[in-house]
């Protein structure tokens, strides 16, 4: 990470929680494009929300518990592929992958499924309504799949990451990073409550505007956009070869700086080290 990419002052409180908080299961999707080079489309979150407002991230959020519906209509890679890659149960996989494609689709527009496993969806607009309704949560998604005769079309999704929320942290969510690529047709819009301005970027630029202070990245949003910015094309970056693991950075204090290190770092904490600490210790690190 670099020094100057510093946390919100506000976001971790004087006295962590003890025990720490449980991470709320989540998915995240990079949307790419190919326009000028590979672009990513960014929300800026609305300011104030309870968490990451103001900062700009990826379309995703937390997994319903009606995501894991077992009767959802699916093409592509099945949840034991899944369950392999992010290292969790059958059940989990299959609710991240519908969590991916169902909050891509509420928070962008964009539908990642057809009506059947070789087409998708060209035109979203006739599910304007639905769209909404899964926002309110009136139905799961695999009722909306159903009353539409669509397919979830998994093999258009590839796994990225896995980021869980430091423990100092009131609100934690265990969130595993997709990558798609646009569907031809599909339109992404900024028809969301949550987001306060919308925009498709190549990644490097996207880490400029960061650098000049006109967005702010939380670190595993950072990491992905310089990760996408070593790709130069959709193809590539859906080609490249991943090993997801999960990272669980700690939060460091230098003075009223907040940071984080990631694991591989030497200043990272062992639970060895810290035995002994007291709630709140592990923030004065550096």
């Amino acid at each position: 990470m670099p020094e100057e990419l510093v946390l919100p002052a506000d976001l971790v409180p004087a006295e962590p929680p003890n025990p720490p908080v449980t991470p709320k299961d989540a998915a995240t999707v990079m949307l790419v494009r190919d326009q000028d080079g590979l672009e990513v489309f960014l929300l800026r979150r609305v300011v104030g929300m309870a968490f990451a407002g103001g900062m700009t991230v990826f379309p995703g959020g937390g997994v319903d518990r009606r995501d894991a519906d077992a009767s959802v209509a699916w093409h592509g890679p099945d949840p034991a592929w899944w369950a392999a890659r992010f290292g969790c149960d059958e059940a989990l996989a299959r609710a991240l992958v519908c969590a991916a494609v169902r909050e891509t689709f509420e928070e962008s527009g964009v539908l990642l499924a057809g009506p059947d496993g070789d087409s998708v969806v060209a035109d979203t607009r006739p599910f304007h309504d639905a769209r909404q309704e899964l926002v309110e949560r009136k139905y799961s998604f695999a009722g909306f799949l159903a009353d539409h005769g669509l397919v979830l079309r998994a093999d258009l999704l590839r796994p990225w990451a896995n980021w869980v929320t430091p423990a100092e942290e009131p609100r934690r969510y265990d969130t595993r990073f997709f990558l798609a690529a646009m569907p031809e047709g599909q339109h992404a819009d900024g028809a969301t409550t949550e987001a306060e301005d919308v925009a498709w970027r190549r990644p490097a630029d996207a880490l400029d505007d960061w650098r000049s202070g006109a967005r702010g990245l939380l670190p595993p949003t950072w990491m992905a956009l310089a990760e996408l910015s070593e790709r130069d094309s959709v193809a590539a970056a859906m080609a490249a070869p991943r090993t997801v693991d999960k990272i669980i950075p700690k939060v460091v204090r230098t003075g009223t700086t907040l940071r984080v290190i990631l694991p591989d770092d030497p200043r990272y904490p062992t639970a060895a080290a810290h035995l002994d600490a007291r709630p709140g210790d592990a923030l004065d690190l550096l």
